[in-house]
């Protein structure tokens, strides 16, 4: 199996711990959005071409070599086997039924709990405070319920 591993660090001295978090955290952002849009894409787009339109369109600058487009393109390739990861842990819901954005930061959260390094608290706290911005109004409490059974179940 390759190696899926991403480093979700920026490269940014490391003079404050405050510094890394924020990259990090703007970075799972950019992420969230690029697996947003190919979803309302329907997936029939190349995600070099959604990378260049999106340089393109907003004030942004993502280098078709990053983590971030990495990191887009693992999520959007194994975004099957990551929905079979979440759907047993779904008591009483079906994948399918959930908002969109819940979904993708399901996917993103199962991702990164199965494939970095990072302490679990931290993905799960990334995976809230994401859908404190762009889930539905309590999605934070539903994902933190869902990666919570993730961990007791690892």
């Amino acid at each position: 199996m390759a190696d899926d591993s991403i480093d979700m660090q920026e490269p940014v001295e490391k003079k404050d711990e405050t510094v890394v978090e924020q990259s990090r955290r703007d970075a799972r952002s950019l992420v969230f959005h690029l697996l947003y849009m190919m979803e309302e894409w329907n997936y029939d787009i190349l995600l070099s071409d959604l990378i260049d339109n999106t340089n393109k369109g907003f004030d942004v600058s993502i280098d078709q070599e990053s983590d971030i487009a990495a990191m887009a393109a693992i999520i959007i390739e194994k975004r099957e086997e990551l929905d079979d990861t979440i759907r047993p842990l779904l008591a009483n819901w079906r994948l399918e039924r959930l908002g969109v954005c819940t979904r993708l930061i399901l996917r993103m959260a199962a991702w990164e709990l199965k494939n970095t390094e990072l302490a679990p608290q931290i993905v799960i706290n990334e995976a809230i405070e994401l859908a404190k911005c762009f889930a539905e109004k309590d999605a934070y409490k539903f994902i933190n319920g869902v990666l919570d059974e993730m961990m007791k179940r690892k």
